[in-house]
């Protein structure tokens, strides 16, 4: 075989060159060919029936793009089913501006979910909500539900507060400036806000805020009775707060769900410091009465120390009488006769 091929390449030397080219040519074409054959073998029974449903759905997704879809291990399947679905619901899939086929692949390789970026644009399309893919794929790919999102944002959902599963409590206490306590359940109605999804507080962030407005404006009412009247005040002044300000939810409304009234702490303070100050009194009365105590015993003191002084004092009386007599400076007087 090797001879025959020096034989051949030996007589298209003797030939003309425009004989040699058209020969060079031909070969080049037949290798093409046998390659395209080659590759229609191997891929067209793998990617035949996803081409076929692509180009049935008008969902514009080439033959060559799964064949590269193949090498760059990205899942066709799911590629096409994606396509498919934008298609059919008359999304925007132009190459340029569109969900493309290269976008819906870049979105999968970088570890989004591009079933759920699909269903969360479909969903907001038939629901008048502005969310293009760019949008979508950086909610999802910032670890966010964007279906859910767009769920939220259609039909809004109700959040306790506080949350039982995250607090442990029932009831938000608060206490108003007459000392009565009240006990509070707040149900909070938020919607998402698309606009500040990424990089928006959570929900914890919203019952925390909520949470704090309550707090305050019981705590600013006169009475309890107040609030009692006039739940809806709690409601008026927390919507005024802008609570909602760099959260990823948009409050639609906050209602009491419910409203008891617990002790009076005002009252217990009040006995209590009663207790304080009578405990305090009593032990400076009880320092008064051992300070007088002490007194007593030191004028008691004195008085024994003054009694020994006179009797020491009374001791030295007949010591000087004596001394007085040998000096003849004391004497007595002879009786009077006529006294007898």
């Amino acid at each position: 075989m090797i001879a025959n091929s020096s034989l051949l390449l030996a007589l298209l030397a003797q030939q003309d060159a425009p004989l040699q080219w058209w020969v060079f040519i031909v070969f080049a074409l037949g290798a093409i060919l046998a390659l395209l054959l080659l590759v229609l073998v191997i891929f067209v029974p793998v990617y035949w029936k996803l081409w076929f449903q692509a180009y049935m759905s008008d969902a514009d997704v080439s033959f060559l793009s799964l064949i590269g879809m193949g090498f760059r291990q990205v899942n066709p399947r799911v590629i096409v089913t994606a396509k498919i679905m934008a298609a059919q619901a008359k999304l925007d899939i132009n190459r340029r501006t569109g969900i493309s086929t290269a976008r819906l692949e870049a979105h999968y390789l970088a570890g989004g979910n591009v079933m759920n970026v699909v269903h969360a644009i479909i969903a907001a399309h038939r629901a008048d909500i502005d969310l293009d893919f760019d949008r979508a794929a950086a909610i999802d790919l910032a670890g966010r539900d964007v279906m859910d999102a767009v769920r939220t944002s259609v039909h809004p959902k109700v959040i306790d507060c506080p949350d039982p599963r995250r607090s442990g409590k029932t009831t938000l206490s608060a206490i108003a400036k007459n000392g009565v306590e009240l006990r509070i359940r707040a149900r909070v109605t938020v919607r998402t806000n698309l606009n500040q999804l990424i990089g928006g507080a959570t929900e914890e962030t919203v019952i925390a805020r909520v949470g704090e407005g309550i707090i305050t404006s019981i705590g600013s009412a006169d009475t309890h009775l107040e609030v009692l009247e006039n739940p809806d005040r709690i409601t008026r002044a927390v919507l005024a707060r802008g609570l909602d300000a760099h959260t990823a939810f948009e409050i639609v409304s906050i209602d009491i769900a419910d409203i008891d009234v617990g002790q009076n702490i005002g009252a217990r303070l009040q006995a209590d410091q009663a207790e304080a100050d009578m405990r305090v009194a009593r032990a400076k009365a009880e320092r008064r009465r051992a300070e007088a105590i002490a007194v007593e015993q030191e004028m008691k003191a004195q008085v024994v120390e003054n009694r020994a002084r006179l009797v020491l004092a009374e001791s030295e009386v007949p010591k000087a009488m004596a001394e007085a007599f040998r000096k003849g400076n004391l004497y007595s007087a002879p009786a009077d006769i006529n006294d007898n």
